[in-house]
């Protein structure tokens, strides 16, 4: 199963959210940071089974900037239907 933790305490905006994830999902270097892009490697390029966990993330100076990509995370989650689990840590 692939494992993948992001951390606010280290990821600065969205910019450095695409990064992290995109690097810890070993998802090639032309990968797009938006939200279609980010859909679109969820469903169809991650390797499943896999867990994200978000550590901190309501600690984040500026929560909300996440909040669509976090709506994303969760709606691949259902889409998924148990091959990808998101796991939040408050």
């Amino acid at each position: 199963m692939l494992n993948i933790t992001l951390d606010f305490r280290h990821i600065a905006n969205v910019d450095d959210f695409y990064r992290q994830l995109a690097e810890q999902a070993r998802w090639r270097a032309g990968f797009g940071a938006n939200l279609d892009a980010l859909w679109d490697a969820l469903t169809g390029d991650l390797a499943l089974p896999a867990r994200i966990r978000l550590k901190h993330w309501r600690q984040h100076p500026h929560p909300e900037q996440f909040t669509a990509l976090v709506g994303v995370l969760r709606e691949a989650e259902e889409e998924l239907d148990g091959a990808l689990t998101i796991r939040i840590d408050h």
